[in-house]
């Protein structure tokens, strides 16, 4: 029997079949009916059919009011009331049309509230700033996400997100989500490819490489939402040393220049283009015989033979990274991934630079294929926290190399776990609605990939058509390398609303890696099914761990969030825990959470990375030697270290974490890593500013990381 509907805004009310025969009554009359008993009898047989399909688990115990409509239009049809079905159907678009129109009204509120700084989205991405340009873009991105809700979507995955079922990404743009580029074709041909803009011929020397560099990654960041990558930076890029007759200090001059070009906020909303660089360290082997490009023409030299400027770059840009700008602020981006191969030479004096940039700053990523039986070459072009195990790309390109590097992923949809564990009564009925919302996810990924794939051939993103040209050649379609990613957040408080126990114990623990294991069993079927590439992503969820827990204390005040001591005691903000992260406040014990860590993120196929918070930094020696055990104990695919800095406006940098200048009293800026990049704490949203004052540092000291055995 049905007791109560669920409204389109979410709210959950009383269930009364009266509105259903006045609706059709209605309808009836406005084509000449007048039997009010019929509609009341035809109200009953649509009452009947919810029923039947809630026994049949077509929808749920509550049911939503759209799909009390659907069961009032099949009844209609099915009983031959076939005027009555049409004049229904129009008053239903009219008033779906109506609820637009009121949509679009209300977007004028938008300027007020950015301005005003009422919408928590103001602070969604802490990589824009307040301003004219983050204005425009609230407001487009505001229009874009109603386009993909209500013009490109279904109802049942706009209900998805809207209502927080799911999340998903990057809905303000009209694009893809992260790109990785082939640094070697830019190389080869230069920057060019769009009718009417103006071109470069292949770059002859390290600064007009760089300039272009710059150019590429400025163009190229306005045709996707998220990360534009490029990989085996140092090693195309360290020949042009040598032919240019380069010394150390012109090599840092120059790289000085790149640095501070690329972390100008030149993006759509007063942002910084997000860029990661992956550098070899080493030539990688299926490089070292291969012909150095200069000036698009390939010479007699090899890349195998310039080791020593790949050494020379990385200690010029690594210096400078760790210099900082005139205040002494981290250079958010590019973010730089280091290859840390079996063979890497831990006591070389040209990286000790690297090891202070990862002290100061905590900056770069770090990829372990020490404990891997993958291999630098076999990752291509990493994007963001992306990690691509090619021999998905094999079946599809005849060979590990054959395929063309270009990949990254179509789009993100995350799904919300702690809502999921919170309305199962078992793990029968969790593994069942999870089925169902990786289901609507697949079809919202599926959907995604062929709008994005028509807008290209309609020429939307004319730069990103032109370098992917020979993906296209080669499969037909222009994504078809690029995965649909299927993301998750609240892992642990999934355990802690479905059986009472956290991430941290064994059981949920086990639970959480029985959960990975089946939506990866799950993502290989979407995979054959489809013929496109699917992976699991650890999402980053910067703002989704938020919006999700933001959405679910409206829609169920008893779920259990992250912080929900501090929710339920004095109204904090609420959040959910990061994918199968443990949560921020659990250990200070790294070893434990390192061992904790690596038995679920070995799992993920998409991005995944484990952050070693630190309240200061730890000397580069230290750096080190952490970084080296991490990586030779644990098989754990990308590990950061994340010390806490402030910077004053007349003192610099500062270490650990000062709202006030000890030296001046002046208010500081609190520099940490919010998912994926360091950015000031003040620029985060309220959902991750709570997570940071819950932060516990690990004890990183050389004893304890020393004492590992």
């Amino acid at each position: 029997m049905i007791k109560k509907i669920k409204k389109r805004d979410g709210r959950i009310v009383e269930f009364d079949k009266t509105r259903i025969a006045n609706a059709i009554f209605k309808a009836a009359r406005a084509v000449g009916g007048r039997d009010y008993k019929r509609a009341c009898e035809l109200a009953d047989k649509v009452v009947e059919l919810l029923e039947e399909w809630m026994r049949e688990g077509k929808i749920p115990e509550i049911p939503h009011v759209e799909q009390v409509q659907d069961a009032v239009e099949k009844v209609l049809v099915e009983e031959g009331h076939y005027k009555t079905a049409k004049a229904y159907i129009l008053y239903r678009k009219q008033h779906e049309d109506l609820r637009r129109f009121t949509e679009l009204i209300s977007n004028i509120d938008i300027v007020d509230s950015y301005i005003l700084q009422t919408d928590w989205r103001v602070r969604e991405n802490s990589n824009m700033t307040y301003s004219l340009q983050g204005l425009n873009f609230h407001i487009s991105s505001t229009i874009v996400s109603q386009y993909w809700l209500n013009k490109i979507y279904p109802p049942e995955i706009k209900r998805a997100h809207v209502e927080g079922d799911f999340h998903i990404h990057d809905l303000g743009f009209l694009g893809a989500y992260c790109v990785g580029w082939d640094l070697y074709d830019l190389l080869v041909n230069g920057f060019k490819g769009v009718r009417g803009k103006i071109e470069s011929k292949p770059a002859k020397h390290f600064r007009s490489a760089l300039g272009q560099v710059v150019n590429f990654f400025y163009t190229l960041q306005g045709e996707a939402a998220g990360a534009q990558a490029l990989s085996n930076f140092d090693t195309y890029l360290a020949p042009f040393i040598r032919y240019d007759g380069l010394n150390y200090r012109q090599v840092k001059q120059a790289v000085q220049e790149f640095l501070f070009n690329i972390n100008i906020p030149t993006r759509v909303g007063f942002q910084t283009p997000f860029t990661n660089i992956t550098l070899d360290l080493k030539v990688p082997k299926f490089l070292e015989n291969e012909p150095v490009i200069i000036g698009g023409k390939p010479q007699e030299d090899c890349y195998g033979d310039f080791q020593d400027e790949v050494e020379m770059f990385n200690r010029a840009f690594a210096e400078i990274m760790s210099e900082g700008d005139a205040k002494g602020r981290v250079f958010t981006f590019p973010i730089p991934t280091y290859n840390i191969t079996r063979d890497f030479d831990w006591d070389n004096e040209n990286y000790e630079e690297i090891w202070e940039m990862a002290a100061k700053y905590g900056t770069p990523y770090f990829a372990n294929f020490i404990n891997s039986d993958m291999r630098p070459e076999d990752v291509r072009s990493m994007c963001c926290r992306l990690r691509l195990d090619t021999r998905e790309l094999k079946k599809r390109g005849g060979g590990l190399f054959g395929a063309n590097p270009l990949t990254g992923s179509i789009g993100v949809v995350t799904l919300n776990m702690p809502r999921l564990g919170y309305l199962s009564k078992d793990e029968t009925e969790f593994f069942e609605r999870l089925t169902e919302l990786m289901e609507l996810a697949k079809n919202s990924l599926e959907i995604k990939r062929k709008f994005i794939e028509r807008l290209t051939e309609a020429g939307l993103y004319p730069y990103s058509k032109f370098y992917l040209r020979n993906v296209k050649l080669r499969f037909g379609k222009y994504w078809k390398n690029h995965f649909s990613t299927i993301g998750l957040v609240g892992m642990n408080e999934c355990c802690l609303n479905l059986f009472g126990k956290d991430i941290g114990s064994e059981e949920g623990l086990k639970f959480a890696e029985k959960v990975l294991d089946f939506m990866l069993k799950l993502i290989l079927e979407f995979q054959e099914e489809t013929g496109n590439l699917y992976n699991l992503e650890a999402t980053p969820a910067e703002s989704t761990c938020y919006r999700l827990a933001k959405i679910d204390s409206r829609k169920f005040p008893d779920i259990i969030f992250a912080n929900d001591a501090e929710v339920k005691a004095r109204g904090a903000e609420p959040y959910y825990t990061n994918s199968t992260q443990l949560p921020v406040h659990y250990t200070d014990d790294l070893i434990f959470a390192l061992k904790h860590q690596e038995r679920l993120q070995i799992k993920y196929t998409g991005g995944t990375v484990f952050h070693v918070f630190l309240g200061e930094s730890v000397n580069a020696e230290g750096i080190k030697i952490l970084v080296r055990k991490v990586l030779e104990k644990t098989r754990l695919p990308y590990i950061t270290v994340t010390p806490t800095f402030s910077i004053c406006p007349q003192h610099g940098y500062l270490k650990g974490k000062h709202e006030i200048c000890p030296k001046c009293n002046a208010k500081c800026e609190v520099y940490s890593r919010i998912v994926g990049y360091i950015r000031p704490v003040e620029n985060w949203n309220a959902g991750k500013q709570e997570e940071f004052k819950q932060r516990k540092t690990f004890d990183a000291s050389i004893e304890a990381i020393t004492s590992w055995r």
